[in-house]
């Protein structure tokens, strides 16, 4: 990058500024504005004095704004504990965000303990030091050596060293009165670099139209070459956690409202049909009702951007994910460009509060499948398999979209008619033409057919016709008429997909419409076999062949059109060869205009026409499908909509988020866009699920979440004006897909690729891995069964593979982030193949490999637990620990030290604090027993809390 800085995850940036500020364009792709300094100051104190010479403290620094206007002392931060040390280097730092009120005047406390355990709870008070933000700012090297003083207030217990830190270039500087606990290393000061070649962007606030409230932690380890690098944490809620669920609910009512009237517009049904379509819509109407009080309850929470874990089972936010938020670690080293990575943490998705005592929505949908056979028995209807509802639904989305394409087209197409435009009539045919074979090609399908015979089988006429017909037959021959009883059909009986346990024998008449009389037969009474093209039971008053010939017509009716179109234009050429030399007035004068629009009219009504008639009946048919689907799921399947809806509602804000995060952080990076719409991008969700009790059933709902979002595309457009309201993201569609449009501002959006502004679907490959770590997977490991884990792990890793191949064929591997280790991306795959495959208890290099293998791929990662609090924190802060290894050789005697004060310092136990009000992580020692050794918080930071 031009500015030196390295994205190898994501930033986030005010978006309104963005706009707002073009000049402001970095070659990162990113637009930043000059704000107040950011004020972060590091710490390290000398020759502490403790009772007991020979003791040496473990030391530790509270840190308190006293407001100069209001007067009072607000608790800020604290450092880790430096165990053992007269002159300890504290590696958290302290930092103040722009936003918070932090002027020249503003005065900040200094209170160092010496901790008796590592809980602080039992500390003893050293001395106090105090200074103004002023006086650090205008020091000299802008640094301050201030005297602790003693509770006494008479003698000294020590000093303590307070240095401004800015990010950029490192600068070694010699303090010797400063070390570390490390002998012969001398503490280096951070210093902005002298050319400010690299820019401050964490001067621009990341809030925005998405992001806010951020929180804001400031370290300092040592490298290898014991350099020193100065890293930031930043953690941030994002609005997307209750604006997606919000307009979700919007939609899927919407979606159930326009399913009720299309049951009402089937027409007149037998009673049979007709009490099971009111039974249907009534159950509609129950889902439509409840989600609306949910969305009013919804509405009337403001200035709220994420769930705390505390209320995951509470109804009126079931919709919303658990504890969304976004991370990102930023890194300054010595001579080196900055470096950024991010994710996105929250709790697993799964509808809490139905509960996991039945399993979850993996299960409940299999057990499901297997019981709806027996379901159509006993509702008396047609069995349809999971495939032809779905095709039904897409069928029924497709005539949505494309009918009114179609007119709009033939309106165009008219248009250039009217113009005597050559080129306009060929144009506009062309995409009438795609559209309208796009639309004769979806309805080319045997369940229309069949489902049109199965609705007429359903009428009440027809009813009373094959009830005449049996009076008048059994005069004639009634032992007959009881022997072809036993055989009768129902018209599902045959029918591709359809199972032959759906026959009703016994009330076939009353449910299904279809007499006996209906079967062939020999002379002897024996019914003939069925063939396969009869396997549709017939009736004479039905004309099998007339969806046929009207789903024909639209064709025929496209062809005479494409055929009209030739000739016009065939005799506008022959016209203009012929006669050169004729003035330009005469040749516009020897053609009306309006001739071309009056012969193409009527070819073009009647193609309307016929579009509309087959759109009707194959939407009735469709709908009556729906109808059966929805009789046989009576109840159990409309539970399970709702907790589908419920989990990927949860699963589609916390994807958004993630988009919109990589979006911002590669508006400019032509290889990410190249990729991004040419593949798509991989979302990695990173699980720490157990496999045993309710959290099997998590994990459960979380699959098919996770799964769901296959079906999501996203599509970038360019915002109305630059109002923050007008760049938050929509979603458009209908359960079986759904587009998530995100907006930019006119400037940015002018930056783009041309297929991304012309509205190009972008894909995203959502897979997910699971490795439990607690004390239940160690139950789940010896005494259960962990066979959902491996196939999740199994199948998801076939989805990564395929990712890589797809990418690999269009998209030169070159352009993916370049990084430290060497280690090959075909490599790192095998590996992880190797891995999964692999029977190892608690095996959480499936995990390790996986993150690493989407960010070389420019994905999207995200960690979950059930909450996203204590173990998720955990993953986090060992994955940003094992990146500054990696990446930026963190000094092997600082990695401990380093995760611990992520751990217990970081935005992680902030987290921790937001979502239960304690800075606690929810561990006891006989769970952390059971953890991997790395997953371990450190001591004094976990306990019994109400999580």
């Amino acid at each position: 990058m031009e500015d030196g800085t390295q994205h190898l995850g994501h930033c986030m940036v005010d978006m309104k500024e963005l706009s707002a500020n073009p000049e402001g364009l970095t070659a990162a792709g990113v637009f930043w504005t000059h704000k107040l300094p950011r004020v972060e100051f590091s710490l390290a104190c000398s020759d502490l004095v403790v009772s007991g010479r020979d003791r040496k403290p473990n030391a530790l620094v509270q840190v308190a704004v006293i407001d100069p206007h209001k007067q009072h002392l607000i608790s800020h931060t604290s450092t880790e504990i430096v165990e053992a040390n007269r002159d300890p280097l504290f590696l958290t730092g302290v930092t103040f965000p722009p936003e918070y009120p932090a002027s020249p005047e503003t005065l900040v406390k200094l209170t160092v303990y010496d901790a008796k355990a590592k809980s602080q709870e039992s500390s003893s008070f050293l001395g106090t030091a105090t200074f103004s933000v002023g006086d650090l700012l205008k020091a000299k090297d802008e640094r301050l050596t201030l005297s602790i003083r003693s509770p006494d207030g008479v003698c000294a217990a020590g000093t303590v060293v307070v240095s401004h830190l800015r990010m950029g270039e490192m600068e070694e500087v010699d303090v010797d009165h400063i070390t570390t606990d490390i002998p012969t290393q001398k503490c280096p000061l951070v210093c902005e670099s002298a050319t400010h070649a690299c820019i401050d962007r964490e001067n621009s606030p990341l809030t925005g139209p998405v992001f806010k409230n951020p929180v804001c932690k400031v370290y300092r380890f040592q490298t290898m070459d014991c350099k020193w690098m100065l890293v930031r944490e930043q953690m941030e809620e994002c609005t997307l956690s209750f604006s997606i669920p919000k307009q979700l609910l919007s939609l899927y009512i919407q979606e159930d409202m326009s399913r009720v009237q299309e049951l009402r517009e089937l027409g007149e049904l037998s009673p049979h049909w007709d009490n099971l379509r009111k039974e249907v819509m009534t159950r509609y109407g129950g889902i439509i009702n409840s989600y609306q009080e949910t969305l009013a309850e919804l509405d009337k929470i403001t200035g709220r951007s994420f769930k705390p874990s505390c209320c995951k089972s509470q109804k009126s936010l079931e919709f919303i994910p658990i504890n969304l938020h976004t991370q990102r670690m930023r890194v300054t080293c010595p001579r080196k460009t900055d470096a950024f990575y991010d994710i996105i943490t929250v709790g697993a998705p799964a509808a809490h509060y139905q509960g996991f005592k039945c399993g979850g929505l993996q299960r409940l949908l299999s057990r499901y499948e297997a019981e709806k056979k027996s379901f159509s028995t006993t509702y008396q209807c047609i069995y349809y398999s999971p495939e032809h509802t779905a095709k039904a639904q897409e069928v029924l989305s497709a005539m949505s979209l494309l009918q009114p394409l179609i007119t709009t087209l033939v309106e165009q197409l008219l248009q250039a008619a009217q113009e005597h435009s050559s080129p306009g009539l060929k144009e506009a045919l062309k995409n009438l033409s795609d559209k309208t074979e796009q639309f004769v090609h979806i309805l080319n399908d045997e369940l229309v057919k069949s489902a049109l015979l199965a609705l007429h089988a359903a009428r009440p006429g027809y009813v009373s016709k094959s009830q005449q017909r049996a009076d008048m037959q059994a005069g004639q021959g009634q032992g007959q008429g009881q022997h072809g009883s036993e055989h009768a059909q129902s018209p599902a009986r045959g029918l591709p997909g359809h199972s032959p346990s759906s026959v009703v024998n016994e009330s076939a008449t009353v449910c299904n419409n279809v007499e006996a009389s209906q079967i062939s037969t020999r002379g002897d009474g024996v019914p003939l076999p069925l063939k396969h093209q009869d396997s549709i039971p017939h009736h004479k008053e039905y004309d099998e062949e007339e969806w046929d010939r009207v789903w024909a017509s639209v064709a025929k009716s496209l062809n005479c059109v494409i055929a009209m179109v030739d000739k016009l234009r065939e005799e506008d050429n022959s016209k203009q060869e012929t006669v050169p030399e004729r003035q330009l007035a005469d040749v516009i004068t020897s053609h009306n205009p309006g001739d071309w629009k009056g012969q193409l009219c009527p070819l073009v009504t009647r193609l309307k026409e016929c579009v509309m008639e087959v759109v009707e009946r194959a939407k009735r048919a469709m709908t009556f499908v729906l109808l059966q689907e929805a009789a046989c799921s009576i109840p159990q399947g409309f539970l399970l909509q709702q907790r589908r809806d419920v989990v990927f509602s949860q699963a589609l804000a916390a994807l958004a988020c993630g988009f919109v995060m990589r979006l911002y952080a590669g508006m400019q990076d032509k290889a990410f866009l190249r990729q991004l719409h040419l593949v798509g991008l991989v979302a990695q969700f990173e699980s720490l699920l157990s496999t045993y009790s309710e959290e099997i059933g998590m994990l459960e709902d979380m699959e098919i979440g996770i799964s769901d979002l296959q079906r999501v595309t996203f599509k970038i457009t360019e915002a109305k004006t630059d109002d923050l309201s007008d760049l938050q993201p929509l979603v458009c569609g209908r359960r079986d897909h759904f587009t998530v449009e995100v907006p930019l501002p006119r400037l940015v959006f002018q930056t783009l690729p041309e297929e991304i502004k012309e509205g190009k679907p972008l894909q995203v490959f959502p897979v997910l891995f699971n490795v439990g770590i607690n004390e239940q997977q160690t139950i789940a490991e010896r005494f259960g069964d962990i066979s959902l884990q491996e196939r999740i792990n199994q199948r998801n890793f076939e989805m990564l593979e395929a990712y890589y191949k797809s990418l690999s064929e269009k998209v030169p591997l070159e352009c993916l982030p370049c990084f430290q280790t060497q280690t090959d991306l075909k490599e790192l795959l095998e590996t992880l193949g190797q891995n999964v495959v692999t029977k190892k208890r608690k095996n959480v290099e499936i995990l390790w490999i996986a993150g690493a293998i989407c960010r070389r791929l420019n994905g999207i990662r995200f960690t979950s637990c059930k909450s996203a609090k204590d173990r998720t924190s955990m993953s986090v802060t060992l994955e940003q620990c094992a990146l500054l290894r990696d990446e930026h050789q963190l000094n092997k005697d600082f990695f401990i030290r380093a995760l611990d004060c992520m751990r217990r310092e970081g935005c992680r136990i902030e987290n921790v604090q937001k979502n239960i009000k304690c800075r606690k992580y929810a561990f006891n020692m006989l769970q952390l027993m059971a953890f991997p050794k790395c997953y371990r918080p450190p001591e004094g930071t976990y306990g019994k809390v109400d999580s």
